[in-house]
């Protein structure tokens, strides 16, 4: 034994992992989400790019498991538009804004996830930096899942539609979690899933006139 360490990789996992992790956190902070780069968390961190994509794979997974994401949003929102597509056949059916207001609802119930999201939303009111890093992930990732799935609407549109929808979730997340705006509050899942998953449905697929 020479005592000799791979190129590269700190001693031990969790080592490396912390490692990249508080790296991640730093060049986010600092170049926000579009501007930051795996290769500049690698060296950040003083690792080899490949470790990082072999801990997290994506740039959206290293930023989910920075920011403390219980899930990653882009493969949440892809899984439900699929499993609604595949339930209807062609297209999406009529209730895809229900299951998706539903979706995030039950995300939110664990502790852990709604403490991460409700973080980044009060970091985004309150610091420029946060609103931009906050603004380019959510484009890059949430908006960009919505807008690949609706494949039934006038792709110039889509966009658009997505960030409609975008704005409905995001907003019931600030009134129920950061205003606490009652009685948001104390609604219940089934209540808020009728109410506002019709207008989800519509901003995704209905008319805008």
């Amino acid at each position: 034994m020479t005592g000799r360490t791979r190129s590269g990789r700190r001693a031990g996992d969790s080592g490396t992992r912390d490692a990249i992790l508080a790296a991640a956190r730093r060049q986010f902070a600092a170049g926000g989400y579009d501007g930051t780069t795996i290769r500049a968390i690698a060296a950040d961190a003083a690792v080899d790019p490949a470790l990082v994509h072999h801990f997290h794979g994506t740039k959206e997974r290293l930023f989910a498991a920075a920011m403390q994401l219980p899930v990653v949003p882009s493969e949440l929102i892809t899984a439900v538009l699929t499993a609604e597509r595949e339930r209807s056949g062609d297209g999406l059916r009529a209730h895809i804004g229900e299951a998706i207001v539903r979706t995030v609802l039950m995300a939110w119930d664990g502790e852990d996830a709604r403490a991460a999201f409700v973080g980044l939303l009060r970091s985004a009111s309150t610091n420029e930096q946060a609103v931009r890093t906050l603004r380019e992930f959510v484009t890059s990732t949430i908006l960009a899942a919505l807008t690949a799935g609706l494949d039934t609407v006038d792709p110039a549109q889509a966009q658009y539609r997505a960030a409609l929808a975008a704005s409905q979730i995001v907003g019931l997340a600030f009134t129920r979690y950061v205003l606490q705006l009652e009685p948001i509050v104390s609604a219940g899942h089934a209540e808020l899933i009728a109410a506002i998953g019709p207008t989800v449905q519509r901003y995704l697929n209905g008319d805008l006139t």
